[in-house]
């Protein structure tokens, strides 16, 4: 394995928007899936209007529209997925009768957040991955690029760089644990994969993740072997 340590300084100027909807094929669950847990813990019930996405956190609701007949439905994300090229959400059985694609399995689809999990819902559609940026932030890290085994929590995705150093830098003096990122190329958008220790079974990160689900809900299990 090869060590690169470099000291990088960012200097972050300005507020940063990505677009206001995303586009996609989306799918839904098989039948057999009925009674499984998700990745947010609650089982999957075809009956309820849920759906899974990459990286929107747990409890938004988004509205997805098929673009073929225009019929829409509002989902509340509790799963991760689907990790299908080409496709942006797996929506519940009933969410995919309700825009009329059960019979062909796969429908164009744009997403919009109307509600990200705030408690306070709007009707106006709001952007996907919006932050806003200090007008000078610095940043100092040792970069090693490596092989992780075992087992990790994962604790957020992110699209922008500033939001994963915020979260990086109070990780390590917080929980005194290894942080990895792990950086991944979704449909032509690069995401980077936030990851707190390496633990030598799952029962140990499961252990951790139960202590970290306070500030960090969406944390999941990940088994570096298969990433």
């Amino acid at each position: 394995m090869r060590k690169t340590a470099l000291s990088i300084v960012f200097l972050l100027i300005a507020t940063l928007a990505f677009a206001q909807t995303q586009t996609g094929k989306a799918s839904f669950y098989a039948d057999k899936f009925e009674g499984r847990p998700t990745a947010s813990g609650e089982k999957y019930k075809h009956s309820k209007l849920t759906a899974a996405h990459k990286t929107l956190p747990f409890g938004t609701k988004v509205r997805v529209t098929n673009t073929a007949n225009n019929q829409t439905v509002e989902v509340v994300i509790n799963d991760r997925g689907p990790y299908v090229d080409g496709r942006v959400i797996d929506l519940s059985k009933s969410a995919a009768e309700k825009l009329g694609f059960v019979n062909l399995g796969l429908a164009d689809v744009k997403i919009e957040v109307v509600d990200a999990g705030d408690g306070k819902t709007s009707d106006t559609p709001r952007p996907i991955g919006q932050v806003a940026v200090e007008e000078k932030e610095f940043y100092d890290f040792e970069i090693e690029r490596n092989k992780p085994t075992g087992f990790g929590v994962q604790i957020a995705t992110y699209q922008e760089l500033v939001n994963l150093m915020r979260l990086t830098d109070n990780l390590k003096k917080s929980y005194q644990k290894k942080v990895t990122v792990q950086v991944k190329v979704l449909n032509g958008v690069k995401y980077y994969g936030l990851i707190l220790g390496q633990f030598s079974t799952r029962s140990k990160a499961e252990s951790f993740r139960d202590q970290v689900k306070g500030k960090f809900p969406d944390a999941f299990i990940v088994e570096f072997n298969r990433l």
